[in-house]
């Protein structure tokens, strides 16, 4: 089985086998390296939404800290969530956010790192996944309409495909 990638060539599926079946990548003989991902999303809301999280005066809680809290335990039950993801040993997760007044949205980022054989992409997605759903689950008694996008890898270092950075906003 192979998919297309973005440059023309192309690469093989690594969680199906010959016949078709899926399984988790032998990562036994890949060196250890330093892994670290960097991931980001979005989440769009009402300006009365935008302004009880800023305000802190959803009857939840403090959102950003609840959120942050919930987008590292995402990070950390990734392999329960995703099924071919493998457990990993990580060194470090952070969750954080960046608000924008003008579109009333607050953007999530994580940032994971681990010593290890395979990639922490997927922890850092499902971190930033996880911290946006639950600014939704906070707020939508507020703002049953939020919408939340853009969740996407920025950067990723470590093992044999290199330094990954995304330049631009959209997808390249």
């Amino acid at each position: 089985m192979h998919q297309e990638s973005g440059n023309g060539m192309e690469k093989e599926f690594t969680h199906f086998d010959e016949h078709g079946n899926a399984y988790m990548v032998d990562v036994a003989e890949k060196d250890v390296t330093q892994r670290e991902a960097l991931a980001s999303g979005r989440i769009l809301m009402s300006d009365d939404a935008y302004r009880a999280v800023l305000g802190k005066k959803v009857k939840k809680g403090d959102v950003f800290t609840v959120a942050q809290v919930a987008g590292i335990m995402g990070v950390k039950n990734t392999s329960a969530l995703i099924p071919m993801c493998h457990t990993l040993l990580l060194t470090n997760a952070k969750v954080w956010f960046e608000t924008d007044d003008e579109a009333r949205s607050i953007t999530a980022f994580c940032r994971v790192k681990c010593e290890g054989k395979t990639g922490v992409e997927m922890e850092a997605l499902t971190g930033v996944s996880v911290a946006l759903l639950t600014v939704y689950d906070m707020c939508k008694a507020i703002d049953q309409r939020m919408e939340i996008g853009e969740i996407r890898l920025l950067e990723k270092t470590g093992g044999r495909s290199g330094h990954f950075f995304r330049e631009t906003a959209g997808r390249s």
